[in-house]
């Protein structure tokens, strides 16, 4: 029997593999007898998340993936064959463990593990598959988050005709190519860590009040940024006055490229571009591909450096910041530039 104030005192991984697993099944268990997953962290002795984890788990895959697996150099253990680390590459580069029915959404060393021990019967150690798996090339990395809805044929057909095509009309126009995007900034927006002692966090002062403002803005492949920066909503007479300062501060006719964003598709908008054909035209991605603006990385940036490195203490020094980062950047055309080197975008660099 394991007793609460045991666990508290004990490390859960210098627990016997048998042991862990009861940890596990037992708190599922609670869980979904009605226990609240606080509750559990606590009775168990673990952390919340991690009982949230087993959950997950377990609606994915049942009882058995929350029994133990065997540690140490498991009996058994075979060298994997050169055919069987090319499927395995293939497999973790051409499909997700959900494509596979594997209670799992990523391709971890556990996942991997896994695969290899269903498909060859090949059980081995999970360091093994970490060493395995750096010299099939293979790296740890954050996905790229793409919506499903996202029709792969209209963004090869973006890549390969449409936008190959835009260049050409623009160059033919002498015309400059601008990739424009608008975002949300709150106040209370964090994209950094800190260092601190072990189990001491550091703290970082505030105002408890959450305000927000707004940006839009374009770049070139020359280094060109133009922006405004706004609070209120997205609406199409924002976007018809910054389309009029755009126009206003440039000698050379503008193509631009936007998302599906139902302002940039109004028909005020139409109205407008239609009455100043002569100085800008605009083109779509293809719907669900922010992936494929440059301009995403310039709000990455914004969103990092000059909005989640700072605490604003109200609205005005907020916008205030923002403008005088982007402003900086502005006038570094380098950096403007740099954003189009990015894997997914490096097409629209030349």
């Amino acid at each position: 029997m394991i007793y609460k104030d045991d666990m508290k005192k004990t490390d859960a991984r210098s627990l016997s593999a048998k042991t862990q697993e009861e940890i596990r099944i037992k708190a599922v268990q609670a869980v979904l007898n009605g226990m609240t997953q606080k509750k559990a962290a606590a009775v168990f002795g673990v952390a919340r998340p991690t009982v949230a984890k087993w959950l997950s788990m377990y609606r994915k895959g049942g009882m058995k993936v929350l029994k133990a697996r065997q540690q140490g150099r498991p009996k058994g253990h075979k060298k994997i064959k050169g055919w069987q680390a090319g499927i395995t590459v293939r497999t973790i580069t051409d499909k997700t463990p959900e494509q596979l029915k594997m209670p799992f959404v990523l391709w971890a060393r556990d996942s991997v593990q896994e695969f290899l021990e269903e498909r060859f019967q090949i059980i081995v150690s999970v360091s093994t598959v970490g060493r395995w798996l750096k010299a099939w090339g293979f790296t740890p990395q954050k996905p790229l988050r793409r919506a499903i809805e996202q029709n792969p044929v209209d963004v090869q057909k973006w890549l390969n005709q449409e936008y190959p095509h835009i260049k050409q009309e623009a160059k033919k126009e002498d015309a400059e190519i601008h990739w424009g995007d608008e975002m949300g900034m709150r106040s209370d927006h964090q994209a950094f860590r800190s260092y601190g002692k072990k189990g001491q966090t550091p703290v970082i002062q505030g105002t408890g009040q959450r305000f927000g403002c707004n940006m839009i803005s374009t770049i070139t492949n020359l280094g060109t940024l133009r922006f405004k920066v706004f609070h209120g909503s997205f609406t199409t007479k924002v976007f018809i006055d910054f389309l009029g300062r755009l126009i206003r501060n440039s000698k050379r006719k503008i193509y631009l490229i936007v998302d599906r964003h139902s302002v940039h598709k109004s028909k005020a908008v139409k109205k407008w571009l239609e009455q100043n054909k002569n100085r800008i035209r605009m083109f779509f991605l293809p719907a669900y591909s922010p992936e494929l603006n440059p301009d995403e990385m310039l709000n990455n940036d914004v969103k990092a450096n000059a909005v989640g490195r700072r605490r604003p203490r109200h609205l005005e020094e907020m916008e205030d910041d923002v403008r005088g980062y982007l402003r900086r950047t502005q006038r570094n055309p380098k950096i403007v530039k740099s954003y189009f080197r990015a894997k997914n975008v490096c097409y629209a660099e030349d």
